[in-house]
């Protein structure tokens, strides 16, 4: 009963407020026209009621605001009556201006509430510490998800780490498709790294000989990405895929094979990139095959007389032969269809030559004949790189931007022994010059090197690496019977191939040997990835005891 009782006088009480702030609605216009003449309780009240400040949600004044109070009185009268209650919709938003916002607005600020990262003394959106992570790499973003949760989602954002693998150059792998996250994606990728170098620091792998028939000596050697081309004596040109478990030589057919005649002639030099396979006899025919139309050659040219040197573009279809004192060079125009570039004529014998896109349509050529080096473009002047009577290029090699050659030195003004010079292609200025020892420079690798090293091979049997920011010899290996043929390397290994056929692997870091092969002939040719190393040994004498089959050594000089 007392509960009923309280009950009644709590509705009784609010019936009385209810009617109280009605009626001050009804005298709220007269209030207001006679504000000035009102009482001090009043006009500190702005002529309102006390009523409005004791309903919960009362508003304060205006017109609209009394229509919405109205709604508010008429909902409480329903509940005292326990009648049916209305429904109150809420009020429209206000922006900052005033305005009422949209929904979408308003979601956006409740997005930004909830997803505000907290960065030290201040609250960031997510999408911004996301560009600000961005600038971290794989052990930075390590250490930040162990600051707290927050960061920790953050730091294993797949944006940053898609971004990392796509630096680190994973994306092209195939089997990254089966990880769930690119963050186990470059994890897997790593340690399949640290597998791949362990094997060649144990010499764990599978060994592959490339036999041909006998009597077939081998002539030249080149390969890209792992696609061997291979010229012989006999005419023939062969074609590897070393990424396949397979080893089938598909025969490429040569302009000779097609004629009437069917003479073979011996091939002199090959070259293959990604697009291209071509061969160079020693009647100075050339033949060019696409490596995606078929085995029957597309192009077709020859020269007067016999071939010194041949180069391919890695990155286009244009070729460069050097014949005497003529320089040639084949390209397709904007259709597909051959034609002769441009012709060029130097005063002395080229001795070795390279072909790298220019800046303009025309490819830039680098050629050395003797002691000089030359820069040619078609519709441009011949540019002197270098020259220094008496001095010859013994080795050279060109990257897209720099040109590095060895100069031989001898006679009365050989104070400073042999050099590497290193010039850059677009100022023609000389960058750097390195090394100081008495024997020739028989080989140089530019363009396969890290950045900043340059991997040189010498007639006294030493490998040198030298660093071109500091002039000097950042390791030399001695392991070589002969001089060196061959060399190459990537960021941990050295391989080089020696005069005597033995190839060694070493250890940049560590300075030492890893292992060795041994073969008969020379080593002429290296070519290395993560997981491949081809080496190709090729006799100088190309009737060889041993090359016939009547002979009584049937050891075959073809691998």
């Amino acid at each position: 009963m007392d509960l009923e009782e309280s009950l009644e006088e709590f509705r009784s009480h609010w019936r009385n407020e209810i009617q109280g702030a009605q009626s001050g609605l009804e005298r709220s216009p007269a209030r207001k026209r006679r504000r000035s003449g009102g009482s001090q309780e009043e006009r500190a009240g702005y002529g309102e009621p006390t009523a409005w400040k004791v309903l919960p949600g009362s508003p304060t004044r205006g017109n609209r605001e009394e229509g919405q109070g109205s709604r508010y009185l008429e909902f409480a009268e329903s509940l005292l009556e326990e009648k049916s209650i209305p429904v109150l919709t809420a009020p429209t938003p206000l922006g900052e201006t005033g305005e009422p916002t949209s929904l979408v607005e308003q979601l956006i600020d409740d997005l930004n509430e909830i997803n505000d990262i907290p960065f030290f003394d201040i609250q960031l959106p997510y999408e911004i510490a996301l560009q600000i992570f961005q600038f971290l790499g794989r052990k930075e973003l390590g250490r930040c998800a162990q600051v707290s949760k927050t960061w920790k989602v953050l730091a294993e954002d797949e944006v940053l780490w898609y971004r990392i693998c796509q630096m680190e150059g994973f994306l092209t792998d195939s089997r990254l498709s089966a990880c769930s996250s690119w963050k186990k994606a470059l994890k897997e990728s790593h340690s399949n790294e640290s597998m791949l170098r362990m094997n060649w620091k144990n010499r764990t792998g599978a060994v592959s000989q490339l036999h041909y028939e006998l009597g077939k000596v081998l002539s030249d050697v080149h390969s890209c990405d792992g696609v061997v081309l291979a010229g012989y004596t006999s005419g023939d040109v062969r074609l590897w895929d070393t990424r396949v478990s397979c080893f089938d030589a598909p025969h490429l057919k040569a302009t000779s094979d097609l004629s009437d005649l069917g003479q073979k002639l011996p091939v002199s030099f090959v070259q293959i990139n990604r697009s291209l396979a071509v061969a160079a006899y020693e009647n100075g025919t050339i033949d060019v095959w696409s490596l995606l139309s078929g085995r029957e050659p597309i192009h077709h040219y020859q020269h007067n007389q016999k071939i010194q040197v041949l180069a391919l573009c890695p990155e286009s279809t244009a070729i460069a032969t050097a014949s005497g004192f003529q320089i040639k060079v084949e390209s397709t125009d904007e259709r597909g269809f051959w034609h002769s570039a441009s012709i060029f004529h130097t005063q002395k014998l080229v001795n070795f030559l390279h072909l790298i896109n220019g800046n303009g349509a025309h490819p830039l050529v680098v050629v050395a004949a003797e002691e000089m080096v030359f820069l040619l473009k078609a519709e441009e002047s011949e540019k002197v790189l270098h020259s220094t009577y008496g001095h010859p290029v013994t080795c050279l090699d060109v990257s897209s931007t720099q040109a590095a050659f060895g100069v031989k030195s001898f006679g009365w003004i050989s104070n400073s022994g042999n050099k590497i010079h290193l010039y850059n292609l677009q100022t023609g200025h000389c960058v750097t010059t390195m090394g100081n020892s008495t024997g020739d420079f028989t080989c140089v690798n530019l363009k396969d090197s890290p950045p900043n090293l340059i991997v040189t091979g010498n007639r006294d049997r030493r490998v040198r690496v030298h660093d071109t920011r500091c002039n000097k010899s950042v390791c030399s290996f001695y392991g070589h019977h002969l001089g060196v043929s061959a060399v190459r390397m990537d960021d941990w290994k050295v391989v080089s191939g020696g005069e005597e056929g033995l190839t060694c692997v070493w250890d940049q870091r560590m300075s030492t040997k890893l292992w060795e092969i041994h073969a008969r002939h020379p080593v002429r040719y290296i070519w290395s990835n993560s997981h491949c190393l081809i080496t190709a040994n090729i006799p100088d004498d190309k009737n060889p005891r041993g090359a016939s089959i009547m002979d009584d050594d049937l050891t075959a000089h073809r691998r």
